[in-house]
């Protein structure tokens, strides 16, 4: 399994129900409020906003959290100023990782996320230093028991994604550019075939292998960096081995 944002994302939402649920929320408002600001409050043209009230679905979030991270969003609610932030640096075996967040207090985070990177045998680096390594990408990613393979090719493909790959045993990739995400994930749903994980993503266009003490020092960075408040995603291009990544299942 590639340790992309793919197994740190899954990873991560799989968490999502023992983790504390003011913690999430709070991740989920902030992203629902810069989403709102950045292409204002209509959810049929804003699929940032749309995406983030879904996700706020999901995680039960009260209807009325997030109207007012949306008036929040748009300047009709008083609140701190919440800005995006993009860290990148070296994980253990100088594996990429870029971080994606959101922060009220950029120097504070900064700090914090240095921190983390540094007890877990990493280290910050400047801007564009690792960025490159990483694609924008629509990720889809199906069972192979959902549906036939011929038919997936044949149907994602014609919607316009960029590939379909069926390297391992048990699951479809299906990659798409950033624009032909919604369109593509749209036509798998009518179709009635159900993704296990649907996303636009960075994805690594080469991976670092691990293993040993390296690998576990790469996936309690990963934990960690995902549990800190500031952090939304995080993305890296290790490649870990089945059995040593089930431990830390």
């Amino acid at each position: 399994m590639g340790g992309h944002s793919h197994w740190a994302g899954i990873k991560h939402k799989k968490g999502l129900a023992d983790a504390k649920r003011g913690k999430v929320f709070t991740k989920l408002i902030r992203e629902i409020a810069i989403a709102a600001r950045e292409g204002g409050g209509a959810v049929d043209s804003n699929p940032r906003l749309r995406k983030a009230i879904a996700d706020a679905r999901d995680a039960n979030m009260p209807n009325d959290n997030v109207e007012r991270a949306i008036l929040r969003g748009l300047g009709k609610l008083p609140g701190a100023t919440i800005e995006e932030v993009r860290f990148e640096g070296y994980g253990p075996g100088g594996v990429a990782v870029m971080v994606d967040g959101t922060t009220d207090n950029k120097n504070r985070t900064s700090s914090e996320i240095r921190k983390i990177f540094s007890s877990h045998g990493g280290n910050l680096a400047e801007a564009g230093a690792v960025s490159w390594v990483f694609e924008h990408k629509g990720y889809i990613e199906i069972n192979r028991a959902k549906v036939a393979e011929d038919k997936l090719f044949e149907l994602a493909l014609d919607k316009g994604a960029e590939d379909v790959k069926s390297d391992e045993k048990e699951i479809y990739k299906v990659i798409t550019q950033p624009a032909d995400f919604e369109t593509v994930k749209k036509a798998l749903e009518a179709a009635g075939i159900a993704a296990n994980a649907a996303e636009v993503t960075y994805i690594p266009k080469t991976e670092v292998t691990l293993d040993g003490g390296n690998a576990d020092k790469m996936l309690a960075l990963i934990e960690e960096l995902e549990e800190h408040d500031d952090v939304k995603n995080t993305y890296a291009n290790f490649n870990i081995p089945d059995e040593i990544l089930a431990k830390h299942q």
